[in-house]
Formats: structure tokens, sequence, C-alpha cells
């Protein structure tokens, strides 16, 4: 259980700070950046739960995968070590990728089939899911970066749950807009030429 009594510690002061290990590292650490992208997303995705009609299948999806984010947040901030027992920290597993992926099929079945690419816009709700696909794409450049310079203290799950969420974003969007009845806004290739 966390406990938060009290929010300043100063430890950071000379740009530093400390991994769930007790590791300290610079604040630039490529983790720190991992992790740290994963909190921007989650508050991206705080403005996104905000749009949502509440008590919709949406808006409880949308919760459902904030507490996900803490969860990778935990898992990106503790790097593995050799041997570690199962449940010995927070890890990203199968089964919460498998959840984004059938939540993709069932969001995405109704949806017309794509014949270009779509715009980030429409609703004010879609356009927050693009930015939270965004995010998440830069999320897992970083997370990508880790894995190829700490293979062996980073967890391959928390890489693919983010390449994930990514597509479920897209659909999200896309699902906003349909249910708006505004639809997608298609790319014209050389519209403007």
């Amino acid at each position: 259980m966390v406990k938060l009594n009290k929010i300043y510690t100063k430890t950071g002061d000379k740009g530093t700070t400390m991994l769930t290990s007790g590791d300290i590292v610079p604040k630039f650490d490529l983790r720190i950046e991992a992790y740290g992208c994963v909190d921007e997303l989650n508050a991206q995705l705080g403005m996104a739960c905000i749009l949502a009609k509440k008590g919709s299948k949406l808006a409880d999806l949308l919760q459902y995968i904030q507490h996900d984010l803490f969860d990778l947040g935990a898992d990106l901030s503790t790097p593995k070590v050799e041997g570690e027992a199962p449940d010995a920290a927070l890890r990203i597993i199968a089964s919460q990728v498998s959840a984004l992926e059938q939540n993709i099929d069932e969001f995405n079945a109704n949806l017309t089939a794509l014949k270009s690419f779509v715009l980030p816009n429409g609703t004010q709700l879609a356009v927050q899911l693009h930015i939270c696909r965004t995010v998440t794409r830069r999320a897992e450049r970083i997370v990508a970066q880790l894995m190829s310079e700490q293979a062996e203290q980073t967890n391959a799950e928390s890489l693919k749950y983010l390449n994930r969420l990514s597509d479920l974003f897209f659909v999200l969007s896309r699902y906003d807009n349909d249910l708006s009845g505004q639809g997608d806004i298609l790319w014209k290739p050389a519209k403007n030429r």
C-alpha cells in the first residue's frame, strides 16, 4: 500500500531521483523518461475521462486504463532483477494486453472500414483521444529504446501494452466521432496543392 505523508523530499534538488529499487539515477535517465511519459499520458487521459459521458462504457474504460497506467509506471520504475520471483514487483502482464485487444475488437466492430488516414479531428473527446494516442506512441518509442539498452531489466509486456493502447485510442476516437454522428474526417492527399 502506498502512503504519502510528506510531498517534498528535496532529493531531486541535485538533479537525481530514486527508482523503486532504491537506485539513484539522473532525472534525465531513460527509465525516468519512460515512466514520466506514461505519467503525462495518464494526465492527458484524465482530460479524456472528463470529456466522456459519465457512466458510459467509454468513460468506464478510460478510467480502467488510468489504473493500468499507474501499474505501468510502477513496472517501468522498478528494473527487473535476475531471478525475480513472480509478484516481487508490480508488472504489466499478458492479460492486460489481451484486455486491450478485446476492447479494440469490440469498439471497432461496427466502424466503417477506412479508405484513408483519419485527421485528428471531430469531437472534443475524439481529439483528446488522438492526443492520448500520440503521447502513447512517444512513450512506446522511449520504452522501445529502454528495451534495446536494458532488455534484461525491462518487462517486454510493457512495450506490448503501449503498442496496443495507442491502437485502442485510435479506435476509441473513431468510435466517439461515429457515436456523435459526425464521423471521421479523412485525409485527402495533396488537397491543397
